[in-house]
């Protein structure tokens, strides 16, 4: 069992073997309520391991608000606060079947099997009841420092980072009854606790010594300051659980934290995809789907890539959103690679709402934004931007899976469905805001049209207005988006018409527009079997065309398109012939599914396929 307060989870999966169960307090993310709080955290740890797919291992969820009434009248001066408590109440949180339980805090790294950690809860006597490795640092021998006085402890005292329980004999002894009795003793004279619940557990194994099994300290290898860890091992191959237990974590003092250092980062870095394929080497889901697929099928890879199930780290940074009463709030909502990295900053200062950005990268990738991220005052001041993780796998980037990432967790009523290439412009978001009530968006089917424009120029002295942007179209400083290149993409935008528009006009579906819009958060999803360049945001507009939508042009809102260099994907989509058949085999299976799915209604769909 894991206490979850902390996001980066990645470390902690490997080489598990064991049913999990995880007492969720979230620590990361910010929201309106408690309660929501508690779902998102629940959110965030279902999706990562789900997505992992790791065979034989079963994840359990309980809800520490829930638990707080156990353990809120201990005052805790340790920064986990009242969660650092949550140990204690393990034989009522847990189910009463269960009869051992593994403990571990999140700043642990397994450098070994955890089943072999689980076998040694066949050498304890018939007597003991906790397992643990004695603290390693001074401090329950009360030398720290003048008028030290921690909580009374047997020894050294123990580190409570990692814990055999015996479930079944702690509640045969009564353990509720005697942890609390044994605080309450204590609190009489300490006031309150120092280090959380190891105050308590030490204070009771002092009463209680023959309820103790004491763990080699190689399986708590404990890195605050001044520690004796170095006692624990002579070679790195006696290394078995390293525990970043100080408050400094990676920036502690420790004889030999350059190594450790090292060896935790580079295993943040290592590719995910290795570890839950070639490490765990059982047969998946995935596996017996892939089984299924035609390898002799010219489209192969396009078909595995639409049942690959890509790991997902839902929140990568701290998020906070708090909703706005009038229920009309809107969220960008866009998607990136590492090569798209520096359009972030820009972005937020175009967008001062809130954002939902799914990012396609590797492990390695992902360690780099974050480093990039808590770097850039910009993103740093920031909180209402959620970052959700798509990790790589496979030979192409599966554009739409990422994007529906970045939708599904946008938490407000509406959504512009954006690209990262695009900086709005300034004021966009309130201008959006005020159309959503002007159009009653609330009791409409209706998706607002943005006109995309863009700049060949990578420095450019951003519009300020409608005004000055048509005098820069007009002097061939910006263009309407893809005029020299894919004008149908576009094109039913009608610019002509918006250049002097003063209200909202209404304008038709025509074959291959994929203009960038504003609606409901409840929209569809972007269709996943597009992978890659092509078709990815056609499709979507024309399930929106189906079901209905208005498509509405806003007079005074606009976008511009960044100049980079061509993706992967476009190249191969040039340059390669196979590329381009698949992806004409996908339309006409789209076709296909739209007319089944929206019968006659689609039929014009077809139809203008035919006279492209």
């Amino acid at each position: 069992m894991q206490t979850v307060g902390t996001q980066r989870l990645q470390e902690t999966l490997r080489h598990l073997s064991v049913k999990m169960l995880y007492v969720v307090h979230p620590l990361s993310i910010q929201h309106a309520n408690t309660c929501s709080l508690s779902l998102l955290a629940n959110q965030i740890l279902s999706t990562l391991f789900q997505s992992w797919m790791v065979p034989s291992v079963q994840i359990s969820f309980y809800d520490a608000d829930e638990l707080k009434s156990e353990v809120s009248w201990i005052p805790n001066k340790h920064y986990s606060g009242i969660y650092g408590l949550m140990k204690l109440t393990l034989t009522k949180a847990l189910p009463s079947d269960l009869s051992k339980v593994i403990v571990l805090d999140t700043d642990i790294t397994f450098a070994t099997d955890i089943a072999e950690l689980w076998a040694i809860f066949r050498k304890f006597t018939e007597k003991q009841v906790i397992g643990l490795v004695e603290n390693q640092s001074d401090w329950y021998l009360g030398n720290l420092w003048k008028n030290h006085k921690p909580w009374p402890a047997l020894g050294r005292g123990f580190n409570t980072g990692v814990i055999l329980l015996y479930l079944e004999r702690l509640r045969r002894i009564s353990w509720e009854q005697m942890w609390r009795l044994t605080a309450e003793r204590e609190l009489m004279s300490m006031l309150s606790t120092s280090l959380a619940d190891q105050d308590i557990f030490n204070a009771f194994i002092k009463q209680n010594p023959v309820l103790v099994h004491q763990l080699p300290c190689f399986w708590n290898v404990q890195l605050s300051d001044h520690t004796r860890s170095e006692q624990c091992y002579t070679e790195v191959s006696d290394l078995k659980v390293i525990h970043w237990n100080s408050p400094k974590k990676l920036r502690v003092k420790n004889k030999h934290v350059e190594f450790f250092r090292n060896l935790y980062l580079t295993f943040l870095e290592y590719d995910g995809n290795l570890l839950r394929r070639e490490l765990f080497g059982c047969p998946s889901q995935l596996q017996k789907a892939l089984e299924d697929l035609d390898e002799d099928d010219q489209c192969y890879d396009f078909r595995r890539e639409r049942i690959m199930v890509h790991r997902v780290h839902l929140y990568f940074l701290q998020y906070e959103y708090t909703p706005t009463e009038d229920d009309m709030d809107i969220t960008l909502v866009a998607q990136l690679s590492m090569d798209r990295l520096q359009m972030l900053e820009a972005i937020c200062k175009h967008w001062e709402g809130p954002i939902s950005l799914a990012l396609y990268m590797s492990d390695a990738e992902a360690q780099q934004f974050l480093r990039y991220a808590q770097a850039s005052e910009v993103l740093k001041n920031r909180k209402n931007v959620g970052y959700h993780i798509v990790y790589k796998e496979g030979q192409f980037y599966p554009v739409n899976l990422v994007r529906n990432i970045a939708l599904r967790n946008a938490k407000t009523p509406y959504v512009f469905l954006t690209d990262i290439d695009f900086l709005p412009m300034y004021g966009l978001y309130d201008y959006l805001r005020k159309s959503i009530v002007q159009l009653d968006m609330a009791n409409t089917k209706k998706a607002l049209v943005v006109p995309a424009f863009e700049t060949l120029r990578y420095r450019l002295s951003f519009p300020k207005s409608k005004a000055e942007l048509l005098s820069m179209l007009d002097m061939g400083t910006l263009y309407t988006f893809r005029y020299h290149v894919w004008t149908k993409g576009h094109a039913p935008t009608n610019y002509a018409k918006w250049r002097t528009a003063t209200t909202p006009y209404k304008v038709e579906w025509e074959a291959d527009f994929e203009p960038y819009v504003v609606v409901r958060s409840d929209c569809p999803e972007y269709d996943q079997r597009f992978v890659g360049f092509g078709w990815n945001k056609v499709s979507h507009i024309m399930e929106l065309d189906a079901q209905e939508y208005e498509l509405m042009v806003l007079p005074n809102a606009f976008m511009i398109h960044m100049p980079h260099a061509p993706s992967f994907d476009i190249s191969k989509f040039r340059s390669s012939a196979s590329y381009r058949y698949c992806l004409t085999t996908l339309k006409d299976e789209f076709h296909q599914d739209l007319s089944r799915k929206y019968g006659a209604a689609a039929l014009k769909y077809l139809t203008a396929q035919r006279n492209i």
